[in-house]
């Protein structure tokens, strides 16, 4: 293996390491101490890969947002089948999609000399974007359903960040039945959203 391809290799276990040690411990429990004592590196190795834990919070946030954009280029289903493994990416793992959520809110509304990563986020995100809009246009346009494309994705976007927020709570937790019994509930109810809308407005 030559020194690039071991770069890498290290980089990816070291992000693998930091997204579970964030995800165990919280934003403010997270340290490079403790990723670094984890990895059986020296602290000085880290800052080969990242400057500081901001922006290795914002590199993790692009590694899921890019594994998303790759979901969505290299599923060959139907589009329902690329909405259940959308769905499922974030309310299998609830803690991910509320503490990225709430980390890039943060890092956008205050951080400093993130720009050139946040160019690099928004523009995977708008590939992505791009591609749905088209897959689900052709979807509502294939079941003969007169719901806008943006009002849908849209809705999928928000019920999803909701019940992942649900999920997440230790307060609703108490009040939640089955899990998975949710989790189907919820993506049906995206399932049936555009045959729902048809039918009001041709009522």
């Amino acid at each position: 293996m030559d020194r690039q391809a071991q770069f890498r290799a290290r980089e990816a276990l070291i992000f693998d390491v930091a997204e579970r040690l964030l995800l165990e411990s919280g934003e403010m429990g997270m340290t490079l101490d403790a990723l670094a004592l984890e990895l059986d590196l020296a602290k000085g190795t880290l800052y080969k890969h990242f400057q500081s834990k901001d922006e290795l919070y914002l590199l993790l946030i692009i590694r899921n947002e890019q594994a998303l954009l790759d979901m969505v280029r290299d599923n060959q289903g139907d589009f329902q089948a690329r909405l259940v493994f959308y769905m499922l990416h974030h309310l299998h793992h609830p803690e991910r999609t509320v503490l990225f959520h709430q980390i890039e809110e943060r890092l956008s509304a205050g951080a400093q000399g993130l720009g050139i990563l946040f160019n690099q986020l928004y523009r995977i995100r708008k590939q992505r974007l791009r591609l749905i809009i088209g897959i689900t246009d052709n979807y509502l346009k294939g079941i003969n359903s007169s719901m806008p494309v943006r009002d849908y994705l849209a809705a999928i976007w928000s019920i999803t960040q909701g019940a992942a927020s649900m999920l997440n709570s230790s307060f609703y937790q108490r009040y939640l039945g089955s899990r998975d019994t949710f989790r189907v509930a919820v993506i049906d109810q995206m399932l049936a959203m555009p045959q729902q809308f048809k039918q009001v407005k041709t009522s």
